[in-house]
């Protein structure tokens, strides 16, 4: 069966699965004290070139998000993020179950605007009524977008650039963040995303682990970030499970590789698409390609492929994802082009 309806259809890449039964059987100290984290901590480290930041592992992305944005905001605080923000839109009110109300801005193909980031947090802390409202305190970004965009060195300048005027804290969720790093002409990377943020994530779920993501916070984590994670039930007494993926994924790179192979398989099936007369919605450099159907073919399409649905154009019309990933193979894609010569 090939599929490529999203990036973590497959469990994990087998030199993290190699990892995690080479490390089996040895005893280890709980709740991420373990050697295996703290090794992977050293190697992020070195990475994002920020020997001093506090990293944290969590399980997942949307457990992630409302564990971070709890701890970063004051409980009088929202958090502003595009209209078509994960937080926003597809975490079914996680972030705000948390107490993180989210302050929707205008979306460009997925991202922020800075003019109008600055804008909103002018207007807002401007106010002479600015007590009986939501106060400005974190700025969340996704890289890539919903969209499989990507923001440009400038534009995380010049977005941090507001956050510092305001006071505002900025944060990226990384769920794809291999990818995003791999994706031709970027001038993002990980000692960029450091400099920049206050706090990002490094996607592992969605990038070749079983499951977790890796927390970042380049200066210091908040006060009492652990009993954060506590309290939100997010803290695994097997701490070392995410910490012995990471490990193995910033090892001979490793998680490099991973955003390479999602990169290249994606720019690949954009050109058997174009072959097969299938319009794309909009040019994207990372491992998420956005399609037009018309319905009829679209449900012949999922009957033999499973592939992500995104949205109605118009009534007659589906927005598709193609989702490539580590496991995407030569073979997944010449299937592909077979089935879409036939519909």
């Amino acid at each position: 069966m090939i599929t490529f309806e999203n990036d973590y259809s497959c469990g994990a890449h087998p030199a993290v699965l190699a990892r995690l039964l080479e490390t089996n059987l040895v005893p280890q100290t709980g709740y991420g004290f373990d050697a295996y984290s703290d090794s992977a901590r050293q190697k992020i480290r070195a990475a994002c070139a920020c020997p001093s930041a506090e990293i944290h592992f969590l399980s997942g992305g949307t457990q992630t998000n409302a564990v971070v944005l709890a701890s970063l905001l004051k409980p009088w605080e929202g958090v502003i993020a595009a209209e078509t923000g994960h937080i926003h839109v597809h975490e079914a009110g996680a972030p705000e179950a948390l107490g993180c109300k989210v302050l929707a801005l205008p979306e460009h193909l997925g991202k922020l605007d800075p003019g109008e980031l600055r804008a909103l947090a002018a207007t807002l802390l401007s106010d002479e009524n600015v007590e009986h409202m939501v106060y400005p305190g974190v700025v969340y970004l996704s890289h890539p977008t919903e969209w499989g965009t990507l923001y440009t060195k400038a534009e995380l300048e010049a977005i941090s650039a507001v956050c510092r005027e305001f006071g505002l804290r900025l944060y990226v969720d990384g769920a794809r963040l291999a990818y995003g790093l791999r994706a031709e002409g970027t001038d993002v990377d990980l000692p960029l995303l450091a400099r920049l943020c206050d706090a990002f994530y490094i996607g592992g779920t969605k990038c070749g682990a079983l499951c977790g993501e890796a927390v970042v916070f380049p200066r210091q984590a908040p006060p009492h970030f652990l009993n954060f994670i506590k309290k939100h039930g997010a803290m695994l007494a097997k701490g070392r499970l995410c910490g012995v993926q990471f490990e193995a994924l910033f090892t001979d790179g490793l998680y490099d590789a991973i955003g390479r192979r999602g990169v290249e398989t994606a720019q690949r099936l954009k050109t058997i698409l174009a072959r097969r007369s299938v319009p794309c919605y909009l040019d994207t450099p990372s491992n998420q390609q956005f399609a037009i159907l018309d319905n009829a073919r679209y449900a012949a399409l999922r009957e033999r492929v499973p592939v992500g649905f995104w949205s109605h154009p118009d009534p007659d019309h589906t927005v598709v994802r193609f989702a490539t990933a580590w496991y995407t193979t030569d073979e997944y894609l010449e299937e592909l082009d077979r089935i879409l010569a036939a519909l």
